[in-house]
């Protein structure tokens, strides 16, 4: 049996004043502790939907805003740390500490963004003033995003405790029953990814049909380029559905823009290219976009430095469109071990007004994933088709594929030009088993192997879970290393 928590918040059951069930009923009396079904009724449909605001509005905080792209770009060949944030630094360079903060506040963040799609997906059907239709399209999008974080949440940490039981009501009585549910054990990867399928495959059944309107939300397409990132990525790939996944998405209504540049100058937003993305609305709104000035400026050194080995990638093709897109070079008056006074910043996102948009997916890494389905079931040409309409875009040369091997490599190498600083590359080195063979091997503007490169090692290809969590919970194992 999986022991599966369908639980609106953990923070909702701290309220119980339990440090510890062993404690609570050695130390304290016995008090009936109640959580009346009122406490948690969603009462109307405008209640619903600034639920639903709420659950959007978790892609305005830190997690989406600045960790997902140092986790994907600088904990890899991308780019350095950046800035002078000691706890990046540990990421960086794969000696993370249990105790470190950017650790514990992305488990909080994610399983938050989790306890409360929970809301939506259970009591949302009991709204008498909203249509059945937008209660399927809420339950439908708030499947999409619970299925997100908790994807992203078993990448990153492996085994996870799976939240998806409602409690509404701790009584002496109930307690020892309750007790897995209120302190759950990590589930296994492959039940969390069975809960992550199951999730997406409702979502498909029920959210909102995709539209140039409404990119922004957690679509029927959105959740299925998900779902094909998540066969890809399982423990047992299924090949056959990502690339039949990948194919339907593809095939509906999107295109690649002409121009690379035009996915990012902010005059385009949800283009013809974009299956999802995070809709920045502004200061005061459900999502200000406040991460563009942790990536770019000159005010300081920031977050997310491209590395020499990125540069060199866009030089080595002579990939202009794409390097220029990324990278914006600038003189700074600090010094920087890697790059003196000619200091490259990511440049993907620019708006500093709040308004800035980012992807989720986009239409090339479909393409790409797609090719990389092809390889794996063997049809090397086409998949030499896919990456060839990508370059093409870019108007790079044609390439062709003499084996799997050779094609998961330059399947690897276009999502490194295409996709930098789009918080897609470690877990793609991850989901290739190409992660300690390529970051081991990391080099310095000089050619030098990084001193940390030494570090990685599979062990470090999950995170260690947060000491913080541990303590509040003694059912929660620790990863191999930590």
């Amino acid at each position: 049996m999986k022991n599966t928590i369908k639980i609106l918040g953990i923070a909702s059951i701290a309220v119980i004043s339990l440090n510890s069930c062993r404690d609570y009923l050695s130390t304290e009396p016995i008090v009936e502790t109640t959580f009346p079904y009122e406490e948690f009724k969603i009462k109307n449909g405008a209640e619903a939907e600034l639920l639903m605001n709420s659950i959007y509005s978790e892609f305005g905080g830190e997690y989406w805003q600045l960790d997902y792209f140092v986790i994907g770009d600088s904990q890899t060949d991308n780019s350095y740390a950046g800035a002078d944030n000691p706890e990046n630094f540990q990421q960086d360079e794969y000696r993370i500490y249990t105790t470190n903060g950017n650790v514990n506040r992305d488990w909080n963040y994610l399983t938050g963004m989790v306890n409360k799609c929970n809301k939506i997906i259970y009591y949302v059907n009991e709204v008498s003033d909203l249509s059945p239709s937008r209660k399927d399209e809420m339950i439908g999008e708030a499947y999409a995003l619970r299925a997100l974080a908790n994807f992203q949440a078993v990448q990153l940490w492996g085994d996870f405790p799976l939240i998806t039981k409602v409690i509404t009501n701790v009584t002496p009585e109930n307690l020892d029953e309750l007790y897995p549910f209120i302190y759950p054990s990590r589930n296994s990867v492959e039940e969390v990814y069975a809960s992550i399928i199951e999730d997406l495959t409702q979502s498909i059944a029920k959210a909102p049909t995709s539209n140039a309107a409404n990119k922004g939300k957690a679509t029927r397409n959105a959740a299925k380029g998900l779902l094909a990132k998540v066969y890809a990525t399982k423990p047992s790939p299924d090949w056959a559905k990502t690339e039949q996944l990948s194919s339907e998405v593809i095939n509906g209504g999107y295109s690649l823009l002409p121009a690379y540049e035009h996915l990012f100058d902010n005059q385009h937003e949800l283009n013809a290219e974009s299956i999802w993305e995070v809709d920045g609305q502004g200061w005061g709104s459900t999502i200000g976009a406040w991460g563009t000035g942790m990536f770019l400026g000159t005010d300081w050194k920031k977050f997310m430095t491209p590395s020499n080995d990125l540069v060199q990638s866009f030089d080595n093709e002579n990939d202009t469109e794409r390097k220029a897109t990324s990278v914006k070079f600038t003189n700074v008056t600090w010094p920087d071990t890697y790059w003196g006074s000619n200091f490259p910043f990511a440049n993907k996102m620019r708006d500093t007004n709040g308004n800035q948009n980012f992807y989720l997916l986009r239409l090339a890494d479909l393409v790409l994933l797609k090719a990389e389905a092809k390889v794996n079931l063997g049809d090397l040409s086409g998949a030499a088709d896919l990456i060839n309409l990508v370059r093409g875009r870019v108007n790079l040369s044609p390439v062709s594929i003499v084996s799997k091997e050779d094609g998961i490599n330059k399947i690897l190498h276009e999502r490194k030009l295409e996709l930098s600083f789009e918080g897609q590359r470690w877990f793609d080195l991850k989901r290739t088993g190409k992660a300690v063979e390529i970051l081991s091997k990391q080099k310095d503007g000089n050619g030098a192997i990084l001193p940390y490169a030494a570090n990685i090692n599979q062990n470090r290809l999950l995170w260690p879970i947060p000491q913080n969590q541990r303590d509040k919970n003694i059912n929660l194992t620790q990863n191999p290393g930590y």
